[in-house]
């Protein structure tokens, strides 16, 4: 079977596709026939050696790339007991040494899957749980309640743009921060308030809500801007640590981490199914492209996310 992989960091350039034996699943494990992949940011901080610079990163003779899976369940292992060969699945690979993604087949453990979302197609199935788990992680640890605020950064990528529908299912009101162009595309997803992407960031939200926020979910990276923004004693969600500000003011600065949940996935699917979630896929392209998905990545701009598949 082909698998993405990276032998030495760099550029797309040195991206490979390389012939690697089908994997067998072990106990508590299925195999999955990838339909799609989805490429994400941290494919790029792998590939090119950010993650082995901050130290996120075993050294290894080779890395494998993709967080993101949708396919259909072709083996099980010993004790499998909540799915069967047939079953249209997503699931997240959470282990960066691990096998990944990106690739014709890819094994995971039983709890980093669930059922795929059935009215979508395997494209966009490919885009939720990476992004799907680590918005309502996000959104979780603000604390919020409804009728508080939250600020969102990069409010029209595809984080951003969850937390803003899984805020509005709260009655959490939302501050969007986006570019001018996707206003109406935020304030479709759910904000009630929207900022145009400025430096003068504290200072309009603020004119907004008096104050400042209760919360920040920082999508964007933007930082101590953003820090400024909230309100003494508010939670700020950072989905970066290096980019994470410091507690100022009494707050509270903690840092999202992501993980396989497959019971979380199953709920944020179901959700997808009740049209209260949206999957927003760029584009589609063969796994032979993945270079040019990393090159398109790179350059910013994209509404949604950018799938491979076999």
């Amino acid at each position: 079977m082909r698998a993405v992989t990276v032998r030495r960091f760099g550029g797309p350039e040195v991206l490979e596709i390389v012939d690697v034996p089908l994997p067998q699943p072990g106990p508590a494990q299925v195999r999955i026939r990838v339909a799609a992949a989805a490429v994400n940011r941290i494919d790029l901080s792998t590939r090119n050696g950010a993650l082995a610079k901050a130290g996120l990163l075993a050294p290894a003779p080779q890395v494998w790339l993709g967080w993101d899976v949708a396919g259909e369940i072709d083996a099980i292992g010993d004790g499998v007991t909540r799915f069967a060969v047939g079953d249209a699945v997503v699931g997240l690979r959470d282990i960066l040494s691990a096998p990944g993604a990106q690739a014709d087949y890819v094994v995971l453990d039983e709890g980093a899957v669930a059922r795929a979302p059935s009215t979508a197609t395997p494209a966009q199935a490919a885009t939720l749980p990476l992004i799907g788990l680590t918005a309502d992680r996000a959104l979780g640890l603000t604390g919020l309640n409804a009728g508080q605020s939250l600020l969102v950064t990069g409010a029209a990528g595809g984080v951003g743009g969850l937390v803003l529908e899984l805020a509005a299912m709260r009655g959490i009101r939302t501050v969007a921060v986006a570019g001018k162009e996707d206003e109406e595309l935020v304030r479709r997803l759910g904000a009630a308030w929207f900022v145009a992407r400025t430096d003068q960031l504290a200072a309009e939200v603020r004119r907004l809500v008096p104050g400042g926020v209760d919360a920040v979910v920082d999508a964007a990276t933007v930082g101590v801007a953003a820090h400024e923004a909230l309100r003494g004693a508010g939670t700020f969600v950072a989905l970066v640590r290096p980019f994470a500000p410091p507690a100022l003011r009494g707050t509270r600065v903690v840092v999202q981490e992501v993980y396989a949940d497959g019971a979380r996935l199953a709920e944020l699917a179901a959700l997808v199914d009740a049209g209260r979630l949206t999957l927003r896929v760029a584009d589609v392209l063969p796994l032979a492209e993945v270079a040019t998905a990393h090159e398109r990545l790179a350059a910013g701009g994209l509404r949604g996310r950018l799938v491979l598949v076999p």
